[in-house]
């Protein structure tokens, strides 16, 4: 880290948003729920504050400037992880908005880059330009951040200069695999907390619920039972569990997914309308079958099937389509399971993936989709954290 650089600056980001943390729900509630976003606040005030701890144990040299092509979705914390915190070891930090959230991401952006504590000049500049310009003025950057779909992803790294460090972040299934000997009590309220997570908006929600054959029934009259009791509203209500989504291809791709399975799979819900952005949460019940590879919902589409050996799940997860979108999979009450992965995916242990993330250690897994690092014309996929990839290419 060097030293004349913006060293407070995680302390300094830490007091705007606590003071200023009305505000950001504010500008927040636009893109997320209320839920989220006084979420998205807890968990970047966290990183922040473990920022130091990070830069002290991975030591990343200091590099003179990171391009970063950010996600649509947690805009305050992907802020956080991929550009503020970045900056204490970064010459410049340069960002392109997602186009969809780009309203929403300038006035963050606006909002701790002026407030009177920060640094003047600030260290990170907004670039709201076209993927294909930001890419071409940024190229040569000493390191780079993209955050998108895969094949978005090869095609930057086939274009970025041979001596830049390529990140890149997208997205994968995160099963929750539920075993005999699970504990439903435990079990249902996780899958609503993280499938439900500004209503289904979020890479890290479970695509696919596999469920043993002995506890079939009984989860799904669960699950069942909790989302008749859902309350639905507006992204402003704090009492809304369940709200419009922001993405209308999100609404889309749901209707398309519903109307393509059986009308025999649909428990309850299957309702759209893409004008409001409404979903209905939905729960689907699938017997086994090793050819299904679910979509990315960003819904709240809650998709059950049964299995009957855990090694229909492994096999599953170790297949080709899954093996290149390997991130994360969760077991529930599997205590004689000790792998460390299934497939490319890092196992959970009776924890949901938002209880495994923390924005200052290395996130996804082991496939190539999830998340890459590209240097020197090579590639390697593995969790990530950008500090430890530019300590680990210094040595």
């Amino acid at each position: 880290m060097k030293p004349d650089g913006p060293s407070r600056l995680d302390l300094m980001a830490i007091d705007v948003i606590l003071r200023r943390r009305d505000d950001l729900r504010r500008i927040l509630l636009e893109v997320a729920t209320h839920a989220a976003a006084e979420d998205e606040i807890h968990r970047s005030v966290r990183a922040l504050a473990g920022a130091r701890w990070e830069t002290i144990r991975n030591r990343p040299p200091h590099i003179g400037s990171l391009a970063v092509f950010m996600p649509s979705n947690n805009v305050l914390y992907s802020y956080v992880l991929y550009a503020l915190i970045p900056a204490l070891y970064t010459g410049s930090v340069t960002f392109r908005p997602s186009s969809r959230v780009e309203k929403v991401t300038e006035a963050v952006h606006r909002l701790l880059s002026e407030d009177p504590i920060m640094p003047n000049p600030f260290p990170v500049d907004m670039a709201p330009v076209s993927q294909r310009r930001f890419l071409s003025d940024c190229r040569t950057a000493d390191a780079m951040v993209f955050c998108g779909r895969p094949e978005n992803a090869r095609s930057v790294s086939r274009a970025v200069g041979p001596a830049t460090l390529l990140l890149t972040f997208g997205s994968g299934p995160n099963p929750v695999v539920v075993g005999p000997d699970a504990d439903l009590s435990r079990v249902v309220p996780d899958l609503l907390s993280t499938r439900l997570y500004n209503s289904g908006q979020d890479c890290l929600s479970p695509d696919v619920i596999f469920v043993h054959r002995s506890l079939a029934g009984p989860l799904t009259e669960r699950l069942d039972a909790a989302l008749a009791r859902l309350a639905a509203g507006e992204r402003q209500d704090p009492r809304a569990e369940v709200s419009p989504l922001v993405y209308r291809d999100a609404v889309q791709g749901a209707a398309a997914f519903f109307a393509a399975s059986p009308a025999s799979d649909v428990v309850r819900g299957g309702g759209t309308d893409i004008a409001t952005g409404w979903v209905e949460p939905t729960l689907l019940f699938r017997e086994w079958d090793a050819t299904f590879h679910p979509p990315e919902f960003f819904a709240p589409v809650f998709c059950v099937m049964e299995y009957e050996s855990l090694r229909q799940v492994g096999d599953w997860l170790d297949s080709p389509e899954e093996r290149g979108r390997g991130m994360y999979v969760s077991l529930y009450g599997m205590p004689a399971e000790t792998g460390r992965l299934m497939g490319t995916s890092v196992v959970l242990r009776d924890r949901t993936t938002f209880d495994a993330e923390d924005g200052n250690r290395p996130f996804g897994g082991y496939g190539a989709d999830a998340s890459s690092v590209h240097a020197s014309g090579r590639s390697h996929a593995r969790p990530l954290l950008l500090s430890a990839e530019l300590a680990r290419r210094a040595v």
